[in-house]
Parts: structure tokens; sequence; C-alpha cells
């Protein structure tokens, strides 16, 4: 069977098995739609958590950003780890003890107040979608290398899938088809990194192997891919280039964004009771850190191997560029996808690839005739391309696009959802039309969804920045607007409607604001975005970490300043922070 082939079958039975699970599991009332019932096992639910979390950023982009960036590229590890933790101990039990169905209803009844309900939506909104530009723009990379179509098929299909198992299944369809989809995306990512880490340093453990040496004895993994990489221009492997306090603020960002993102929030509402909210953070912690472990081991290897084609000898010599001719099939075959493009600026027919922005080794590219760097690489396509550049068999190929696939669209779905819950419960049933029955809310629900997946593929054509970038954005935003109103919401009885008002809408529109002056997500950016021109140093990736510290300040020094919560208000932060006792330990007083 060919590889294209293969790659159909594959993709292909994990569709159906996607859309079997979900009309086999179909949402009948809003309970199954928004909450699955509440009937989600922990281990279940820390899976399905684990899959909706480990978008096309974690599968794709990050791996690609590590390799890329190095050390620097650490943050998003440390980031998109560290928010569960946070999560787990201040947030997760306390909003299942709510006991409602999405973030906007527990803002809207704890702050006492129908507009702070609206403008939550209205962050939850723009996160969102922000999150789920990058997983579309992931589906089009995916469908567009391996399914051999155009970006806007792919885009489609993609769509189509999800329409399937998000508009039917709602979240009890969801929940069970991402415990499917975290299965497939493991083993995807982490079979090609147990091959290629065997094949390049002879240690089958991608941990291990990270820090290992070559496999040809030549040395060190890491300390070879250093020399290799300064000897081009680029910057050192192993040593960051971004500021302390640029990398501060980027993990914090990724870490307090991740406790008030609301797709992950509300995977904590599905679960029986309060203690298994708790519970299913920790599995979905150990489930997160498979991957994530694997991920330093996948973007050096990567990095490692694309060098090793394109330089055919001693690193800088020019005889040492392969020629453009004799390119391996794999770089025709992503050259297809206008993801590599070659330049030949200097007309000698070999690939010239080096760091051009590097004054010192222009100088020396200068003297060998090179006239700037001829060979652009997109960073997303680095975990795809990997074991096509390892020369692994067809079947692991076919394996990696399945589980790509299944990364942007598991997150996708989890997004989607929380959008048509919060247009449909949180805006048109809880203030348009309070008496709505339920049959008509799960339709509205249900439209709601698709509307919201036809304008994520739109939004999927032309991003701005890579996949991670992107959802660091979304990040950043989801820090500044939900994270502080949901934690003072829990820890404070004083904090009112007003200011929580005035706190959310300060950190969205500054944060927004801030990240589109400098990376044109709505308009063209104001400012070119080069340290220089960061506000303290922060780049727009860390700039939420601010933008929830003006919230902070701005609801407490409006809510101390306006009138305090009614009394049943206070009531229901004490009931929250309140430990449940057992029914025995009050029969025997």
């Amino acid at each position: 069977m060919s590889q294209q082939l293969l790659i159909y079958f594959v993709v292909g039975g994990s569709f159906l098995l996607y859309i079997g699970l979900a009309i086999y599991s179909k949402a009948n009332s809003t309970s199954d739609f928004y909450v699955a019932g509440k009937h989600v096992s922990p281990v279940a639910n820390g899976m399905a958590t684990a899959a909706d979390w480990m978008s096309a950023a974690s599968f794709i982009s990050m791996a690609g950003l590590i390799a890329f960036l190095g050390y620097d590229g650490s943050v998003y590890l440390m980031g998109w780890t560290g928010g569960y933790v946070i999560l787990a101990l201040l947030l997760a039990p306390y909003l299942r003890k709510f006991g409602k169905y999405t973030v906007p209803e527990f803002i809207g009844d704890r702050y006492d107040s129908q507009i702070a309900r609206t403008v939550a939506v209205i962050c939850l909104i723009v996160i969102s979608f922000t999150y789920v530009a990058g997983q579309m723009r992931g589906v089009g990379i995916v469908f567009a290398r391996f399914l051999n179509v155009d970006v806007t098929i792919g885009l489609l299909t993609g769509m189509g899938v999800v329409f399937v198992y998000a508009v039917f299944g709602g979240m009890k369809g969801i929940t069970y088809t991402q415990v499917a989809q975290y299965c497939v995306m493991i083993f995807a990512y982490t079979l090609p990194a147990i091959f290629i880490t065997f094949q390049v340093t002879n240690i089958p453990i991608p941990q291990l192997g990270f820090g290992s040496e070559l496999a040809d004895g030549s040395g060190y993994l890491l300390n070879r891919l250093d020399q290799v990489v300064t000897e081009l221009g680029f910057a050192s492997y192993t040593d960051g280039s971004k500021s302390m306090v640029d990398v501060f603020f980027i993990t914090m960002a990724l870490m307090i964004g991740t406790a008030g993102l609301p797709h992950v929030i509300v995977r904590f509402f599905t679960v029986p009771r309060v203690r298994d909210a708790r519970v299913s953070a920790g599995y979905a912690l150990l489930f997160i850190a498979i991957l994530y472990t694997t991920a330093p081991a996948v973007g050096s290897l990567a990095r490692w191997n694309l060098t090793a084609t394109i330089q055919t000898g001693d690193v800088g010599v020019p005889t040492a560029n392969l020629q453009y001719e004799e390119r391996p099939e794999w770089f025709k075959t992503w050259e297809e996808t206008g993801l590599i493009t070659f330049d030949d600026k200097n007309q000698d027919g070999r690939i010239q690839y080096y760091n051009d922005a590097n004054e010192e080794f222009v100088a020396v590219a200068d003297s060998y005739g090179w006239e700037g760097n001829e060979l652009t690489i997109d960073r997303d396509i680095l975990v795809l391309a990997n074991p096509e550049i390892a020369g692994l068999p067809d079947w692991v190929v076919a394996f990696i696009a399945a589980g790509a696939i299944a990364a942007a669209l598991s997150t996708a779905a989890g997004l989607l959802l929380v959008i048509s819950a919060a247009v449909s419960h949180d805006l048109v049933k809880s203030v348009f039309n309070r008496n709505m029955s339920d049959r008509n809310e799960l339709i509205v629900g249900r439209i709601c969804a698709a509307v919201a997946i036809c304008l994520a593929g739109y939004l999927g054509f032309d991003l701005p920045a890579f996949v991670a970038e992107v959802v660091a954005f979304a990040f950043g935003i989801a820090a500044a607007s939900l994270f502080p109103v949901i934690l003072l919401g829990i820890f404070s009885v004083r904090v009112n409607g007003i200011g929580a008002i005035c706190g959310m809408l300060a950190g969205l529109v500054f944060t927004t604001l801030y990240i589109n002056a400098f990376k044109g997500m709505l308009f063209s950016p104001m400012f070119e975005n080069i340290p220089e021109n960061w506000l303290f140093g922060i780049s727009p990736e860390g700039i939420g970490v601010l933008g929830a510290l003006l919230n902070f300040a701005v609801t407490l020094v409006v809510s101390y300043c306006t009138k305090a919560p009614r009394q049943e208000v206070v009531d229901l932060v004490y009931h929250l922070r309140t430990p449940r006792v057992a029914q025995s330990e009050v029969s025997h007083g």
C-alpha cells in the first residue's frame, strides 16, 4: 500500500471512530450538551481534558518553536503545564461545587449582575476565537500536506467532522471522542520520537536520549547542535536570548491563562463530585506530561535532522551545501504546500541556509559569494516533517497525520462548544428569553455551534503568526480578563459586580490593543515587534500578566469604592469555600 493510501486509511478510520462515538453518545438534554450530564469519571475526564488541552499548538507548533528557539522555547513547556497546578488547587473544585454549566454563569451569579455575565461572554468569545483560529491553521497545514488537498478543502473537511460530533454530540459526545483522540495523538507523537531518538542516539527513550551522545560518537546531541547552528550564524541552541523579565511574564501569562481558559474550566463541570474535579486535574497533568516531556527531544532532533539534511559536509563551507536538484523527497513534498520555499539568490544551484540577520556571519557568507539565506521553513511543519526527514516507515507518517488532526480537532470542538454554550445559555436564555424550554435551548445551542464552526474556519485562513504564538495570545487574554474575577469571586466576599465589570473590560481592552499594536491580529500593527518597542520589555505573548494586574487593581479599587455585595452573594462565596460534610458525620454530631 502506498504512503498516500495508508494516510487516507488511517485518517479516515479515525474520523469514522470520532463520528461513531459522537452518534453513540448523542446529547439528549441541555445537561448532556453542556456538561455531559455530570457523569464523566475522573480518569476519562483527565484524558479528555488532556486532549482538549493538547491542541495543534502543543502537537504541531510547540516542538517547532523549541527546535528554532531552543532554550527560549522552554517558556511554553513551563507555562502550559504549571497552570494546571493553579487550576487544580484554586479554581476547579470550587467551580464544580457551584454546580452550573458555564464560566459566565458563575460570574453572573457570583457578582449578581447580568451585565457582568454578558461581559464575561464577550471575553470568552474573544479568547475562544483567538484560540480556535490557531487550531484551524493547524488543520489546514495537516490536510495540505498529508491529504494532498488545497488548504481551503482541508479546512472545510475539518469543519465538517467537528460539525458532526460537536453539534450532535455536545459535551457528552465530545468527551468520549476526546478520550479516543488522546489515545491517537499520544501514540502518534511518542512513537516517532522513540524511533528517531533511537536512530540518532541508540537510546529508545526520548527523555533520556535528549541529553545523550550521538550514535556516531561525535559528541553529545545538544553540544553538537549548538556547534552546528552557531556555525551557521544562528543563536546558540542551549542559551536563551530573551530577557529574564520577558521569560517570567510569558511563563506567568501561560500559567494563569491556563487557569482562565473557559474550555478547560468547563471540563471540571462534567465530573460527578467536587473531589473528582481535583482528581481529574491530576490525571490531566499526568497525561499531558507524557507529551510535554517528549517535546524537547522532538524539537532538538528535528533541528538536528533538518540541518544535517541541508548540510552534507563541514558546516560553513560552500561545497557542503545541498544541491537543490538533489534535495530529498520530503523536501519536494513540503515545497508543494508552500511551507518550505527556496530562492536561489546567487544562482549557484545550492541551498544556502544560514542566519542572514547576523551581521558577523553575513561578512563570512559574503566571502563565499552567498547573497542571503535562501531557505525559508515554516516552524509549524517540523514535527510533521520529522518522521519523513528521518526516513521512518510510511505507517508512522500516517499515524502522525492522524494525531495532528486529532490534536487540532479535539481542542477546536471544546472551544466551539463553550462559544455555543455562552451564546445560547448565557445570552439567549438568561438575558433575552428566560422562559425558553430545554428543547429549544438545545436547538439554539446547536445552531450557535454550527455558526461558530463557520466563523472559526474563516479565521483559520490567514493568521499573523505561528500556531503556538496565536494560542499564546489567547492565554494572555484569558489571564487578563477572566482569571482575576474568577479568583476574586471565590476568595473575596467584598468584590462586587461593578468592580468585576470594570476589571474585565480594563484587562481585555488593554491586552488586546497591545497584542494588535505589535502583531496586527485585527488591524495593521502600529509598532515593529522588537524588544526596544515593548512596554517594560514585555513581549505581546507575556503582556497578559500586566493586563491581569490591571484587572486586579481596577476590580478591587472600584469594588471598595462602591456598595458591598448583597448578603445572599456573601453566603454563596462562603458556601463555595466550605468543605462538604458527609451525611454520616452530621448524623453522629
